[in-house]
């Protein structure tokens, strides 16, 4: 089966890489959209136009399935792709908001891009899951995502020690659980676990990989 993925740059590798280690007989192509990063500070015509390009692309490829390996272009655009391309089977990825509620956390952190946080559906994530005494602050992280994009590869993360600073001088409540709502933050688990050691980090990547068997088991039965 072919898949494709794209995000706006490296972090949607996180999850190329574990859908290869689940199923490594499927054919993958993946699109590292790094000129238009970060896709979490764009308008919604223009992250449209952005993400019809990629599943163009993708879909010449042959791409049966398409990952959305991205929280902000999930949250603004999946139903607009669905819409756009009937034929083609989307899989998003969204702030892993019901896992963290589902546990016995108390203080949860949402990390993610300011076009995220501020969607209709993580405001609907967590009107749906919040359970009462449940503490949840969303955190805008703006420039993390391309902070990360332009620096990680070549290990120097000093300027991305020194983005996080500021973005957790504004944490109110020391969390148990984090959510990472970015793809690219999973490549900084380490960097991020060091201001919170006793949290626990979690990201959508999991739930991705879970709806991806799905449909691969569903289409070999046709």
């Amino acid at each position: 089966m072919k898949i494709g993925l794209f995000d706006s740059g490296i972090g949607g590798t996180t999850i190329l890489k574990t859908a290869k280690q689940a199923f490594p007989h499927e054919e993958y192509f993946y699109i590292a959209d790094s000129k238009n990063c970060p896709y979490g500070e764009k308008s919604d015509l223009e992250l449209q136009k952005i993400v019809s390009k990629n599943v163009d692309e993708l879909q010449n490829w042959g791409a049966e399935i398409i990952i959305i390996a991205c929280n902000t272009a999930t949250t603004r655009c999946i139903s607009y792709l669905r819409n756009k391309y009937p034929k083609i089977q989307f899989i998003g990825t969204e702030p892993a908001i019901k896992l963290a509620t589902e546990s016995n956390s108390q203080n949860i952190l949402v990390m993610a891009t300011p076009g995220t946080i501020d969607s209709e559906r993580t405001k609907t994530l967590l009107k749906e899951n919040q359970k009462p005494g449940q503490n949840i602050q969303l955190l805008p992280c703006p420039h993390l995502a391309d902070t990360i994009e332009y620096n990680y590869n070549d290990h120097n993360f000093a300027p991305i020690i020194d983005t996080l600073k500021t973005i957790f001088s504004e944490v109110q409540t020391t969390p148990d659980t984090i959510v990472l709502g970015c793809t690219h933050y999973s490549l900084i688990k380490n960097q991020i676990q060091s201001f919170f050691q006793h949290a626990k980090l979690i990201d959508g990547n999991q739930g991705v990989i879970h709806q991806l068997g799905k449909l691969i088991k569903n289409s070999q039965k046709h």
